[in-house]
């Protein structure tokens, strides 16, 4: 069933059934009634990664409360992706824009990763998660991703557990064409690797390449900046390998 548009979306923490009640918070309070300006009675859709979605009416028992109602479910809760994305941090507003495009291109997971020439750095896994959240409700999304603390690169493969392979966008193959060497890729269960500005070390290179469940690609003959190459990595897989086919 396809997602409806022309309504305003809402993620809420809460449970939701026929008749359910959750109180908005100061934040979603302040969106829906002074920026939207949604008045009484006015119905939105409601989502919380478990229960589907909803279509729900607004309340205003005070002027500081916000009330809101689940009448009927509109979507079943669909299947979580599955996708791994994996990623050195970059500058907040890169960050931010990396993080939605992850999302909307059908990240499950998505987990920082330090490597060694790493230029930006996690400071509030909220925030993060926030973005997730954004996405997920512009884009008719239902379930949030999972959102990881920061990892180092060696630590992360020295635990990782081999039916996940881990394809990996590498500025250094000579090669052009991924789809070729996507189509080889066996595994249903999946990991996208995409290193930092100043790409991965030669050390770290040598490292993936030495692990059986790493598969690298190229990208193409263009130098990509890294948010870039995340979205048109993450576009390759899906259309070659992933839930576009």
């Amino acid at each position: 069933m396809r997602a409806n548009f022309r309504m305003q979306r809402l993620f809420l923490d809460g449970g939701l059934s026929a008749g359910s009640h959750i109180e908005a918070e100061p934040e979603q309070f302040n969106y829906l009634a002074n920026v939207l300006r949604l008045t009484d009675g006015a119905e939105i859709l409601v989502f919380n990664g478990r229960d589907g979605e909803w279509r729900a009416r607004l309340s205003f028992p005070s002027r500081k409360r916000l009330m809101i109602e689940a009448l009927e479910q509109t979507r079943p809760q669909a299947q979580a992706p599955d996708l791994h994305y994996l990623f050195a941090p970059l500058k907040v507003g890169r960050l931010d824009y990396m993080v939605q495009k992850a999302v909307e291109m059908g990240a499950g997971v998505l987990q920082p990763v330090m490597t060694q020439h790493v230029q930006g750095k996690i400071t509030n896994l909220d925030r993060l998660q926030a973005n997730a959240v954004e996405a997920a409700e512009q884009c008719g999304i239902l379930s949030i991703p999972q959102v990881k603390a920061p990892a180092r690169l060696r630590d992360l493969l020295d635990g990782w557990p081999a039916e996940r392979r881990i394809i990996f966008c590498d500025e250094g193959d000579e090669g052009q064409n991924p789809l070729t060497i996507l189509a080889r890729i066996e595994e249903k269960q999946l990991a996208l690797l995409v290193g930092p500005e100043g790409g991965f070390s030669e050390e770290e290179r040598s490292l993936l390449r030495s692990l059986d469940f790493v598969t690298p690609i190229p990208l193409g003959p263009r130098i990509l900046r890294a948010d870039t190459a995340a979205v048109a990595a993450l576009a390759v897989i899906q259309a070659g390998i992933g839930d576009w086919r």
